[in-house]
């Protein structure tokens, strides 16, 4: 156990580069304003490098049990780094073309950042809550950045209201943990339920109140209602940032705490999970197959991808039938996890740069808008159509390979039956995403000027077309990653300990 608050260098980093931005705003033309995004963009890859090189096999505890810094967190932190470093590049346009002040709106944006890097690292509930508070305050802001935009306005309001409901009920999960168990911290809460075996009403309530919290956060059904109109009211960019960042982030904060503080009682919340993964990945999809809106319907379809990713949470574990709690087969679904969070991540934000590309130019965001994009520009029209493909699933593309092992994982864990509900909700997702490439393929366009797409936006899309492929066919570097974050977070002491304790009759 360590204070050593030199290891949270990359979050002060990331802080400082925030005020950066912010000064240089102020003292920039507005002819000039346009290097604050190369900034942000240098100044994220040059931590990126620092932190996998500073942290590189750290395992050290901070603060009494607060923040971990090891593998895992190491795995999110650079991820997060990545994904803030496109979400700039997404971002240049409509802040170019929007934005008077661009300097407040990359800060808020470098803020979240730092936040979720903390949500990764959170050994104990309060120093997660906060992290996750810091996260979701500046997605309010964002979200409600077009203040001039009605639907943004009640995007946001809808947000902010939800948002402040689902912070009511997490605090309120937290305190009856504490008021009963004596203890935030997971290693502790571990050994806590570990030891009193039957779970008593309150603290079974108080993980139902972390689970409601949560699930807003990620908007699993029913606490999805947020998700549709935040999505069409935001900013494109921001869009993309909500469906990606935000629950790459819950989940990187769910699975350290239902590894290390809740597995000992995982046949008292599991079948929790089990419904609500069910009912996330059936209404997703199904209300996807209704909507005009490109926003409306990708919000629709992450809804969809959460219910995937609760249904590997609900298998970290596997109840054995004398009561115990077997952890065999939590790496192969942790991994899973893992892996379809990149993977959808690498193809979302590839949708959204093309859907941002097309609207910059056409001004729409509807389906029927994306009639004609693959004639009027190829490569739009090809990234955007390889994407939709990766996301329902097909082959040779990142969304095939991750919805495969995970659901290979999930079934391994004995819910054979819940892989196939979602390999049955994974196709009815292919209708919706067909019926977008037949708008870019086959329908004819109602202007057939050619769409102008930026040179940094086409180097962008290629990358990210070149990662869909490339974690599709050859995923083998990616999963050498995301098993040594696996092995650090289930190889920690109080997961051991609390199976181990589980399975004592």
């Amino acid at each position: 156990m360590s204070n050593n608050f030199l290891l949270l260098l990359p979050e002060f980093l990331v802080t400082g580069l925030a005020f950066l931005v912010l000064t240089l705003d102020f003292f920039t033309s507005r002819e000039r304003k346009t290097i604050l995004p190369f900034v942000a963009l240098v100044g994220l890859g040059a931590i990126l490098v620092f932190s996998l090189v500073y942290l590189w096999n750290r395992d050290e505890v901070l603060y009494g049990g607060l923040l971990r810094i090891d593998g895992y967190a190491l795995f999110f932190k650079a991820f997060f780094l990545v994904l803030g470093g496109f979400i700039v590049l997404m971002s240049y346009d409509y802040v170019k073309r929007n934005l008077e002040y661009p300097g407040e709106y990359y800060g808020i944006l470098l803020f979240t950042v730092v936040a979720m890097m903390l949500m990764a690292s959170s050994g104990e509930l309060l120093t997660a809550y906060m992290a996750l508070e810091l996260l979701s305050f500046g997605l309010y802001v964002l979200v409600g950045y077009d203040r001039y935009n009605a639907k943004s306005n009640e995007g946001a309001t809808k947000y902010i209201l939800l948002g402040a409901f689902s912070s009511a009920l997490l605090l309120y999960g937290i305190s009856q943990i504490y008021g009963l168990l004596g203890t935030t911290r997971f290693d502790e809460i571990n050994a806590a339920l570990a030891a009193t075996g039957d779970l008593s009403p309150g603290v079974m309530l108080g993980i139902v109140l972390i689970i409601a919290g949560l699930g807003f956060k990620i908007a699993a059904v029913p606490f999805h209602m947020w998700a549709p109109d935040a999505y069409e009211g935001a900013p494109i960019p921001v869009t993309a940032y909500l469906a990606v960042g935000s629950k790459a982030a819950a989940f990187a904060l769910v699975l350290r705490l239902f590894t290390e503080a809740f597995l000992p009682s995982v046949g008292d919340w599991q079948m929790l999970l089990v419904i609500m993964a069910v009912a996330t990945m059936l209404l997703g999809n199904l209300v996807a197959l209704v909507q005009t809106n490109m926003k409306r319907l990708l919000a629709y379809s992450s809804i969809g991808q959460v219910g995937y990713l609760l249904m590997g949470v609900a298998a970290l574990a596997v109840v054995e039938g004398d009561g115990g709690v077997s952890i065999e087969l939590s790496r192969l679904v942790s991994n899973g996890i893992m892996l379809h969070l990149v993977a959808y991540a690498v193809t979302n934000m590839a949708v959204f740069m093309c859907l941002a590309a097309i609207y910059n130019v056409t001004g729409r965001d509807d389906i029927a808008g994306m009639a004609g994009v693959a004639r009027r520009a190829p490569l739009l029209g090809l990234v955007m159509a390889v994407s939709l493909f990766s996301l329902a699933g097909l082959p040779i593309f990142a969304g095939f390979t991750s919805k495969f092992y995970l659901f290979n994982a999930v079934a391994a864990s004995g819910m054979l039956w819940l892989a196939g509900l979602a390999i049955f909700a994974s196709l009815i997702s292919l209708y919706y995403y067909l019926t977008i490439v037949r708008q870019l393929y086959i329908e004819p366009a109602e202007d057939p000027t050619p769409i102008f797409v930026p040179r940094l936006t086409s180097i962008s899309l290629g990358v990210l077309l070149v990662g869909i492929v490339f974690i599709g066919v050859y995923p083998a570097p990616l999963m050498e990653a995301i098993q040594y974050a696996s092995d650090v977070l289930l190889s920690a002491e109080p997961v051991t300990q609390g199976a181990a304790a589980a399975l004592v009759p």
